[in-house]
């Protein structure tokens, strides 16, 4: 039985030198949420809700109330297990607040595998990662993003990390009044990495339909693999309109938190690929469901990021090792909070190794903060 919920604010300042500056502003600090969930047998849960007000309208100050105030007293007396009862239960207590939502999922499949000493990856269906790719597990690969700097500078950036072993590049882009700069970015970042490193480019929404399809064959010229989020989110008919006039693959990520909001790009054929990750989704189950319907849509799903720390980072690679539909070897994912961040919130660090990151296998979430 659950016992006490905690929300602690924790904070961590990101490396100068690798700060995301993208269309929605700069990402310098991450001030989120720690929560611990205790049950009565003495285990403690762990979640994390990386919580910005530009990208889903929480808040830390505000998920602390929300935690505190609305959803503890329906959690706590519960059994972890019964996750379908208390994730109804939220919904039905407060709008929206996905991250909130999910911190406290997170805690409660941690409390589950704590009590029978597997990973979350195995209560959500085991790892799917081996019957698609191979049965040695290779890890989850993914792509560095560089942020919408100065064209130089994002070039050296790019470069050091290739040098690294790093693979696959993503830079931000559609922050300027003008496309033609996001252009002249990633003409140097392409010179710098050559032409056999994979690259994609992320809008965050920032376009217009005009600046996107103007932007759209260019992007092309420079072997770019995937443009993400083009046009504003909620939008799906503008966006349906790039990806009609794009020869580059569109994925949806800001116009992807729901189910609801998944179907909608389906029925406007507004994506050839779905953003997942558990915070935008309120929880790992729902990312899994999201996930099904994309692949009942035949739309492959990547694993996306909002600089978590490394609870929720953990979270991330549990379902994305167990989900079928999230396709990290042929779409990136982008599972790199922990790499931005100058000090660890974790005791041991998540396993990263270049541009692979292995899933915690310790019971429960496998970390320790």
């Amino acid at each position: 039985m659950i016992t006490t919920i905690e929300a602690v604010p924790i904070h961590g300042d990101i490396h100068r030198d690798l700060a995301i500056i993208s269309s929605l502003g700069e990402h310098l600090r991450g001030q989120y949420v720690l929560v611990r969930v205790h049950d009565s047998d003495g285990r403690v849960g762990l979640g994390e809700a990386s919580v910005t007000s530009v990208w889903s309208g929480e808040t830390q100050a505000g998920t602390i109330a929300l935690i505190e105030q609305v959803l503890a007293p329906i959690v706590i007396g519960a059994d972890p297990f019964d996750l379908e009862w208390i994730g109804r239960q939220m919904d039905r207590a407060a709008f929206g607040n996905s991250f909130a939502k999910a911190a406290i999922e997170m805690a409660l499949l941690d409390l589950q595998g704590q009590a029978l000493g597997v990973p979350i990856y195995k209560l959500l269906g085991g790892m799917a990662i081996r019957e698609r790719e191979r049965s040695e597990d290779p890890g989850i690969r993914l792509k560095f993003v560089v942020g919408a700097v100065e064209a130089e500078l994002a070039a050296q950036r790019a470069l050091r990390m290739v040098k690294q072993g790093w693979k696959s590049i993503k830079v931000k882009i559609g922050r300027h009044e003008h496309p033609r700069i996001d252009i002249e970015r990633l003409h140097a970042v392409r010179d710098a990495i050559g032409a056999d490193t994979w690259l994609s480019v992320d809008a965050n929404g920032g376009y217009t339909v005009e600046q996107a399809v103007w932007v759209a064959p260019r992007l092309e010229k420079l072997n770019v693999a995937l443009f993400e989020q083009p046009t504003r989110r909620g939008d799906h008919a503008a966006m349906a309109e790039v990806r009609r006039r794009s020869g580059i693959p569109i994925m949806a990520d800001e116009s992807v938190f729901t189910p609801q909001d998944a179907l909608e790009v389906i029925r406007h054929h507004a994506a050839d690929v779905l953003s997942l990750y558990p915070g935008k989704h309120g929880g790992i189950r729902v990312t899994q469901h999201i996930a099904k319907l994309a692949e009942a849509a035949g739309i492959p799903c990547t694993i996306g990021s909002n600089l978590e720390r490394e609870v929720a980072t953990a979270a991330m690679a549990h379902v994305t090792a167990c989900t079928a539909n999230i396709h990290c070897e042929r779409f990136p994912g982008d599972l790199i909070g922990p790499i931005y961040y100058e000090k660890p919130l974790s005791i041991k660090p998540l396993r990263y190794q270049a541009d692979r990151l292995w899933v915690p296998q310790g019971a429960g979430l496998g970390v320790t903060v």
